[in-house]
């Protein structure tokens, strides 16, 4: 389903979840209010696709090394194909580099993630997903996850994500797979799945999967963007095809937003496990939550003034 097939009535006060504005439609807040997502339509162009596409290929010949970003790779294809995009499976963090960061600034996107964030907008958290076709040793599911799970700000509907397909995505290359209405629920406990051999680093996923909520599968073009709020349950399948399936996507919320302590809550875990990976590539004494986001984020538009 998409924003177009739903009327609504408008009634003042209602929304929760989107801010008063001129550029959705109360039908599309609506859909939002009652689904956790709005997909927009060819909202960013071919060029800054491409764009963006040479960039990522430059980042993983070593062309380009942007500070603070982590590339995560198979290591089990490096020895086929060496410094390749054949190999490269996320940047993330790309907020050192000029080029990608370019999507965190597109007027076209930020005119819309005011609408749920309010004036002051800082980019968190930036990814650029270049998803390999699967292979027998490694499989690049990221499991059903809630994005909140990684995050020690608040509140909650005062951040939403951005996620642009770069490619047409489709059940067979593993589009991304989302559970409306599930943005009303709590943060729920995320782990390690219980797979059969290697998870990624960080693909934190559902301890417990609710089977019986409906699954809707995102079919998406080149250039369609997908804002979605970070309590909605999704993730993303398998990629089936020879191809790879490239999305781009930035985690935008208010700077009027507060960091929490995450200690002594079910966010305590993801905390020490980041804490630990920082010390080890950094090499640094002391380091918190708070400090490793601080790093991350920019402000994209209006004032800095809590994150």
């Amino acid at each position: 389903p998409t924003s177009a097939q739903v009327s609504a009535v408008p009634q003042p006060g209602r929304f929760r979840y989107t801010l008063d504005n001129d550029v959705l439609t109360t039908e599309q807040r609506q859909f939002y209010e009652d689904n956790g997502y709005l997909l927009v339509k060819k909202l960013v162009s071919d060029e800054d696709i491409e764009r963006f596409r040479k960039e990522f290929v430059r980042i993983c010949k070593k062309e380009v090394i942007p500070l603070g970003a982590m590339i995560m790779k198979d290591e089990s294809l490096k020895s086929q194909y060496g410094q390749s995009e054949e190999v490269v499976n996320k940047v993330q963090d790309f907020q050192e580099d000029k080029e990608l960061f370019r999507y965190c600034t597109l007027p076209e996107v930020l005119k819309y993630v005011e609408c749920f964030t309010g004036p002051n907008i800082m980019a968190m958290h930036t990814m650029l997903i270049n998803k390999l076709p699967d292979s027998d040793k490694q499989t690049f599911l990221h499991p059903m996850h809630q994005d909140l799970h990684y995050f020690p700000f608040r509140p909650a509907a005062r951040i939403v994500c951005s996620w642009t397909a770069m490619e047409k995505a489709n059940q067979d290359n593993g589009c991304l797979v989302v559970q409306p209405g599930t943005h009303k629920m709590p943060l729920k406990p995320h782990g390690y799945p219980k797979w059969e051999g290697k998870a990624n680093k960080l693909f934190h996923g559902l301890l417990e999967e609710d089977e019986k909520t409906p699954k809707v599968h995102l079919v998406m073009e080149k250039g369609d963007t997908v804002f979605f709020h970070p309590l909605l349950i999704h993730g993303s399948g398998i990629n089936k095809t020879s191809g790879f399936r490239k999305s781009i996507s930035c985690h935008f919320a208010s700077s009027e937003c507060y960091y929490v302590d995450v200690k002594n809550t079910i966010q305590e875990d993801l905390e020490k496990e980041l804490v630990e990976m920082v010390h080890k590539k950094y090499n640094t004494t002391s380091v918190e939550l708070r400090d490793i986001w601080n790093f991350r984020a920019r402000l994209v538009q209006g004032e800095r003034i809590n994150l």
